[in-house]
């Protein structure tokens, strides 16, 4: 049986890219031209910060680094990385679900007007 073919970073982000613009295809044409950048930079990040974790996984949170003839425990390069991306990454998120259309919330007519002013000892 033929394994399935890893994708390459590139392939990862083109298919987040694609993800990004079918939950965005609602958005004004000429503001999703002017975010094009935002949503490239926001799958970026996605991968990214997939790889990050599963270094983190593989890795753990806590890295060794050689001082001379002793050694120091510091937080993993990784863990860095991923909280700074993560916290960006959540911010562009905000920024282009922001462009969303507002949806209306239609009131539900419950027949009490009606009956208040259909009433004929008013």
């Amino acid at each position: 049986m033929a394994s399935k073919k890893e994708l390459t970073k590139d392939d990862k982000i083109k298919k987040e890219v694609s993800r990004l613009n079918k939950i965005l295809k609602e958005v004004d044409e000429k503001k999703k031209k002017t975010v094009e950048g935002l949503i490239k930079e926001a799958a970026f990040m996605r991968i990214t910060l997939d790889e990050l974790r599963e270094c983190i996984n593989k890795y753990g949170v806590i890295d060794e680094m050689c001082q001379g003839e002793y050694t120091i425990l510091r937080e993993s390069p990784y863990v860095k990385t991923y909280n700074t991306m993560i916290q960006r990454y959540t911010t562009v998120n905000d920024k282009l679900l922001a462009l969303l259309p507002k949806e209306v919330i239609k009131e539900v007519d419950d027949g009490f007007d009606n009956f208040i002013y259909g009433r004929e000892d008013v």
